[in-house]
């Protein structure tokens, strides 16, 4: 099932799709505002870019520090090659404290390598302690944004999901009401948790640290209670120095929600006295991709979700349509990668607008990317034989000047005899479902011109005056 026919079934909804277009540009109007508040907001955007283009094109050497620091520190690092061998890793340990009841910080890495699956069918209890998470896993379904994950529900979606989980009264919709219901839920199970899971926003190679942003605290009730933590990162995650964070997280909040900080910024380097604390690095396809030079830059994305905020298209599809753990534009950059036959077609699921790469806080040319991928697809033969072929006859019309005049000329002349019943029929038609064709002119640009009079202007004689 590709894009388009996923973004069929959210389409049916329309006052759903309204609202969530609406809600979604609300955020990226608060983005906007933050960042004209900061007069240096793309100097930060240029220094974030070259940071993370120095750190990748020392991807190894930084990974050697952060290991050599974190142990220097009492942690215990691992190293995972893809999600098989994360959640292996994570089982294990969980399994030498004797834990059956974890508590887990929203981590996208761990949603990519589906842990909380593999978790519950090995007989352990996994609680996501963020409240969107918390949400779409009574639901049993997956984030439909990274920051901000269930925004595709409203609160009465909210509120009949609480009813049925949490006993709280069939039909309340009152927020407050509702978080309360959570917050009540929710430290209980923190004062039961065993372990502690968390994921990484950054990772700093001359420290040996990892950072958790997070606006709800949860990440740090999670951990200062349990007896162990792990910490969950892809190998991008890295920054060279402490003193490079500061840049990161002005940038961060703002293009993600409009803050101008996360309301918890916290840093965990060392265990706690009679703790531990686990750090298990991921590749998962991501050396890949650092391998492919058009695509490389990808990697520096920071999770902010502002592409996914702006995109004309993931506002208006939803973010189940893209079927994977990071939706959007970037997440169709990155999906690819993963699996090219499986999601060949969300490179195409965007217009190419270019307002994606204009907010991103590191300058991913992700619009670029996009039409790379397009191409990669197409050498591949990864694309649908009815794109292929329509492309090709579209090659061939548009390369002659006489065949497209004489096309024009078919075309007028059908949208004025045939019905229009026909003409926007969607089974013949699918752009016009939604749309009203123009009326067609009586002749085009070209034949108009054709028809008008060819004066020769003449040369002038210049005058000299003695």
């Amino acid at each position: 099932m590709n894009h388009a026919i996923r973004a069929d079934k959210f389409l049916l909804d329309a006052d759903r799709t309204t609202w969530h277009d609406e809600t979604l540009w609300f955020v990226r109007e608060k983005r906007d505002r933050a960042v004209y508040a900061v007069p240096e907001f793309q100097e930060l955007r240029e220094l974030a870019s070259q940071i993370k283009d120095h750190t990748l094109s020392r991807l190894d050497l930084y990974l050697q520090e952060f290991e050599a620091a974190a142990q220097a520190n009492g942690v215990h690092v691992h190293w995972a090659a893809d999600a098989a061998e994360h959640n292996a890793i994570i089982l294990d340990l969980i399994r030498q404290q004797g834990a059956t009841r974890i508590v887990k910080s929203k981590s996208m890495l761990t949603e990519e390598c589906h842990l909380n699956p593999y978790l519950i069918q090995h007989g352990i209890e996994v609680v996501d302690t963020d409240l969107g998470e918390r949400i779409i896993q009574f639901r049993e379904e997956a984030p439909s944004h990274i920051v901000l994950p269930a925004i595709h529900l409203k609160k009465e979606d909210v509120g009949d999901t609480f009813h049925l989980h949490l006993g709280t009264e069939k039909g309340e919709s009152d927020p407050q009401l509702l978080t309360e219901a959570a917050r009540q839920h929710l430290r209980a199970k923190f004062l039961a948790g065993q372990v502690a899971i968390s994921g990484v926003n950054f990772a700093v190679a001359e420290t040996g640290g990892v950072v958790v942003c997070t606006n709800e605290g949860n990440a740090d009730l999670g951990v200062n209670l349990a007896a162990v933590h792990i910490a969950c990162m892809g190998i991008e995650k890295l920054i060279p120095r402490l003193t490079d964070l500061g840049v990161f997280t002005r940038l961060l909040a703002r293009s993600a929600t409009g803050q101008p900080v996360t309301t918890y910024t916290s840093h965990f380097t060392k265990p706690a006295a009679g703790k531990e604390m686990h750090i298990v690095i991921v590749d998962n396809g991501r050396t890949q991709q650092l391998g492919r030079p058009d695509f490389r830059a990808s990697l520096k994305c920071i999770r902010c979700g502002a592409c996914m905020n702006t995109c004309p298209v993931y506002r208006r599809s939803g973010g189940h349509s893209y079927d994977f753990t990071v939706p959007g534009p970037i997440g169709a950059i990155l999906s690819p990668n993963i699996d090219m036959k499986k999601h060949r077609s969300l490179p195409f699921a965007s217009t190419l607008c270019g307002s994606c790469t204009d907010v991103c806080p590191v300058k991913i040319d992700i619009h670029t990317q996009l039409y790379k991928w397009r191409q990669v697809l197409g050498e591949a033969g990864e694309i649908p034989a009815s794109k292929k072929w329509s492309m090709k006859f579209m090659g061939r019309l548009l390369a002659s000047a006489r065949v497209y005049g004489l096309s024009g000329q078919f075309a007028r002349q059908a949208l004025r005899l045939l019905p229009h019943g026909l003409t926007h029929a969607a089974s013949f038609n699918a752009w016009a479902v939604a749309r009203e064709l123009p009326e067609p002119p009586k002749q085009s640009f070209r034949e108009w011109y054709q028809q008008q009079p060819k004066s020769v202007p003449q040369p002038q004689t210049p005058q000299v005056t003695v």
